[in-house]
């Protein structure tokens, strides 16, 4: 914050001071302090002074008043008034050529001027413009604030900055993504994000005049290509929320009035990311509950539940199917329910974020409507189908979704069970007790990995209902034991084995690559699981009598 020259001149102690040099400058270059100061200059003079002398100590000696007019030039000061009629008479012409040739202000006072009036005029015309200022930018954040509680957007947030600073300005997320621009170089955001060939510097240190203003170590500057622009972080809860872009001609401009109207415009940005994550919260909770209720509610799909669909954006009088998924980390298959310590908690928040993402990319990239929610580890997914070949469309939309994931997510296993929406007024919930028992049914058999459909799991559920007749129960017992004791001890897993040479219908070749298995090592395991369990494989019966006994251990009823 300052005053120019011209305002000093326009005092009226100031009527008869003749400017020497530097009259088009007289609006441009700013005074922030006002001095007095004779020879020598070393290091007492700043940058932005006003200085005044009476050129004591030099009036014999023409080329020591030059030299002490060359040091307050360097030193960076704004302006010399010289009090002229004692010590020195007459400004020298060498020195008027000086301070024309660094376009550097030279006034010529008489030595009648009193400094002490003078400085004292001096120093309240800084008062009173710094207190405009500071007015200025409280208006502004009056301004900001009010703007973001009234829920204007970005655009008009950075409207109303670059209007009371008049630099370019930007902001984006916290990816980098451009919410919101005012004249700001599009190159040079794109060149920050990495997509234009332009060399991007960051400096250590931000180059500012004003290094004791807080917000100067809060500034990051770049160099990109031949321009400059520098970068506030945005903070809300301690989170990074994206960020302030401003690109000013010259660091001058980043006087103490700018930094401030920054430092209140980083203020109501951070608001507005708060005021924004709270709403994008209450509603994503909205429809999450909404979701969870329509898959695990007993209730009918009346007029009031269709209206509050449509209002969370909604359509239940279309067809979906449900697509219910778990997942386990890779690092602990030993037991998924040690996924709900705190750890495990921080990772199911973490899965679920990268899950919905996902979600949302897949349906927007087949236009297809969703309607998903998170529970406790469980996915739950309603996708528009339509009325026939609905398996097709839904394992392209789990391709999808599993394929992006597995880039982000490799240690994740996925499984899915999928329930076909009907008709009637619980429909939503019948599908997705089908989706539930089909991934249930899945998981036990097979593990994590794969989707399973509820019309496929049709030998299954017809098991499970025979699965109580307790001489069944000793049979299976007696036939798979063998087994399961192999394979405790030997670490092998002759069951997994057996399912797969069933899936390929007793083909040997065909199961043992599905198994990684060299052709001599498949059939050492299929001679020892007849031996183990006294049965044929080559005989329809006891291959029969195994699966049998195998699918119902694998559905837990014996465990």
């Amino acid at each position: 914050m300052g005053i120019f020259m011209r305002d000093v001149l326009g005092l009226d102690m100031m009527r008869e001071a003749v400017v020497h040099t530097g009259n088009a400058v007289l609006d441009q270059d700013q005074i922030e302090w006002i001095s007095m100061i004779e020879y020598p200059v070393e290091n007492f003079v700043r940058k932005h002074e006003f200085v005044l002398t009476t050129g004591m100590g030099c009036e014999e000696d023409p080329a020591l008043f030059r030299t002490f007019v060359q040091d307050v030039i360097d030193s960076g000061a704004t302006a010399l008034a010289v009090a002229t009629g004692r010590y020195v008479y007459n400004i020298p012409q060498d020195v008027i050529t000086l301070a024309e040739a660094c376009e550097f202000i030279l006034v010529e006072v008489p030595w009648q001027t009193r400094f002490s009036d003078l400085i004292h005029r001096v120093i309240q015309l800084l008062n009173d413009e710094n207190e405009a200022n500071r007015n200025k930018a409280e208006a502004l954040r009056q301004r900001l604030t009010t703007s973001v509680l009234n829920g204007c957007t970005l655009e008009e947030l950075m409207d109303q900055l670059y209007e009371a600073i008049q630099i370019p300005v930007a902001i984006s997320d916290d990816e980098k993504n451009v919410r919101a621009n005012c004249d700001f170089d599009s190159d040079v955001i794109a060149a920050l994000n990495g997509e234009r060939d332009i060399s991007v510097e960051k400096l250590r240190q931000p180059d500012l005049p004003l290094t004791e203003h807080p917000l100067y170590h809060h500034l990051d500057q770049y160099i990109v290509g031949e321009k400059t622009c520098y970068e506030l972080t945005i903070l809300s809860n301690s989170k990074k929320q994206g960020y302030l872009l401003v690109m000013p001609e010259s660091a001058e401009q980043l006087n103490w009035f700018t930094m401030h109207a920054l430092e209140h415009g980083l203020t109501a940005c951070a608001l507005y990311f708060l005021t924004e994550n709270a709403v994008e919260k209450t509603e994503i909770r909205l429809k999450d509950n909404f979701v969870l209720q329509l898959a695990k509610d007993d209730t009918a799909l009346d007029v009031k539940m269709l209206s509050k669909g449509e209002l969370l954006g909604y359509d239940l009088t279309r067809a979906y199917a449900c697509i219910v998924g778990d997942f386990r980390l890779k690092a602990d298959e030993t037991d998924w329910q040690d996924t709900q310590d705190q750890s495990g908690q921080s990772s199911l928040h973490s899965l679920n974020y990268y899950v919905q993402k996902e979600i949302t990319h897949a349906s927007q990239q087949f236009d297809r409507r969703t309607m998903s929610s998170f529970d406790e580890g469980e996915v739950i997914i309603f996708l528009e189908i339509e009325a026939s070949g609905y398996q097709e469309t839904v394992n392209h939309f789990l391709d999808m979704v599993e394929r992006r994931l597995h880039d982000q997510l490799a240690h994740v296993y996925f499984a899915w069970g999928i329930g076909l929406h009907g008709d009637g007024m619980r429909a939503f919930y019948e599908s997705y007790q089908e989706a539930r028992t089909a991934l249930d049914i899945h998981t036990e058999e097979h593990g994590f990995g794969e989707r399973t459909f509820f019309e496929e799991t049709k030998v299954n559920r017809l098991l499970m209902n025979i699965a109580g007749n307790d001489a069944l129960i000793e049979m299976v017992q007696e036939t798979v034991s063998p087994l399961i004791d192999y394979d405790r001890k030997r670490q092998t897993d002759l069951i997994h084995t057996f399912m797969t040479y069933q899936k390929y219908k007793g083909n040997v070749s065909q199961t043992a690559r599905a198994l990684n298995l060299h052709r001599q090592s498949l059939l050492y395991r299929l001679r020892n699981i007849e031996q183990l369990t006294g049965l044929t494989l080559v005989d329809a019966d006891d291959s029969f009598m195994l699966e049998l006994s195998v699918r119902l251990w694998l559905l837990k009823q014996f465990k």
